[in-house]
């Protein structure tokens, strides 16, 4: 990172504005399009230059490319990056003026974002009866549950899963899968429609074996360290931050626990954004080994299961006893 080309970068409000967004999140161009009021191409301009500076970094997604802040964090954490990130954060403070854009900046993102998501909901009430067959478009349940049970090592008897926390749980197949390996369950969903689904699904398990809960996977509503499994069956590619969901998996997740993942391998499919309401296309290993680790799992070797039209992909982690590094804490609207 050079000096002086650096600074030339930050010599403008706009990206001073997109750098503070960063600062707390990951972000699609799109996104930074709408808050800001710019139309997409200039946004895009002002985002190579921050780019071309070393300030920022790009990472593609089908049509969509989301941004993120590439300094003070990693390689950057310590010289010159630090020092930057120091000052943009110190600027918001000192300026009231500044402050008060920002503000407003991320009162309009939550507004977009909340917008997507009471989308994605009301998508998920009412597709909910037809959720099982819904995911056959994509591919076979069959070889990949049987790789998943594999994965998890629970082809033997016995409770080899402990605790396990079923995020996202639908209408209950992981639960059903997968109960008589674990010592309890807990079921949890956004959707009251699917939970619906998956109590009547589930009512032939003993008594007490299952509890079913309905919250928002980025504010599990668990203890530190409640579980000895956590599970994404199909899940992590509607969210909009998955850092901040892994970040709170590995929370609720013991020392020493395990996490599996199982989404698909990253894709072009864009009609998916809109017809089953996908935030994410997928995911690379790169990009998922970084997420595992950043939360603080160390990640195992992944397992493939092509198919078509999607390939599927398991990922799986044991919890660390070190804690994470702190993830960036979002702003809540004034």
């Amino acid at each position: 990172m050079k000096f002086e080309p650096t600074l030339r970068a930050l010599a403008d409000l706009t990206r001073l504005r997109i750098m503070r967004l960063l600062a707390d999140m990951e972000l699609a161009v799109g996104e930074l399009a709408q808050v800001l009021g710019q139309s997409q191409p200039r946004v895009s301009r002002h985002v190579r230059i921050l780019c071309d500076a070393g300030l920022a970094e790009r990472r593609r997604e089908g049509s969509w490319v989301f941004l993120r802040m590439a300094i003070g964090q990693g390689r950057e954490a310590n010289g010159l990056g630090a020092a930057l990130a120091h000052v943009l954060t110190a600027g918001e403070r000192a300026d009231a003026g500044f402050a008060a854009r920002c503000a407003e900046d991320r009162r309009h993102l939550a507004a977009i974002r909340a917008a997507r998501e009471a989308q994605a909901a009301a998508w998920f009430a009412r597709h909910a009866a037809e959720w099982d067959t819904l995911r056959l478009l994509h591919s076979p349940d069959g070889p990949v549950e049987a790789a998943l049970v594999e994965a998890l090592g629970t082809l033997g008897d016995g409770a080899a899963l402990g605790a396990l926390l079923d995020v996202g749980t639908g209408t209950g197949r992981m639960v059903e899968l997968f109960a008589q390996h674990a010592d309890a369950v807990t079921a949890f969903d956004k959707s009251p429609e699917m939970l619906r689904l998956a109590r009547a699904r589930l009512q032939h398990l003993p008594a007490g074996k299952v509890d079913l809960q309905q919250g928002d996977f980025t504010a599990l509503p668990f203890a530190d360290g409640a579980f000895d499994t956590v599970l994404f069956h199909q899940v992590l590619h509607y969210a909009q931050e998955p850092e901040a969901v892994l970040a709170e998996a590995a929370r609720v997740t013991r020392p020493g626990g395990r996490i599996a993942v199982v989404d698909f391998a990253a894709h072009g499919r864009e009609e998916l954004r809109t017809l089953h309401a996908h935030a994410r296309l997928g995911f690379s290993d790169e990009q998922m080994v970084a997420l595992l680790a950043a939360a603080g799992y160390a990640p195992a070797p992944p397992v493939a299961i092509p198919g078509q039209p999607l390939t599927v992909k398991i990922w799986t982690g044991a919890r660390t006893a070190a804690t994470p590094p702190q993830q960036p804490t979002r702003k809540a609207p004034a």
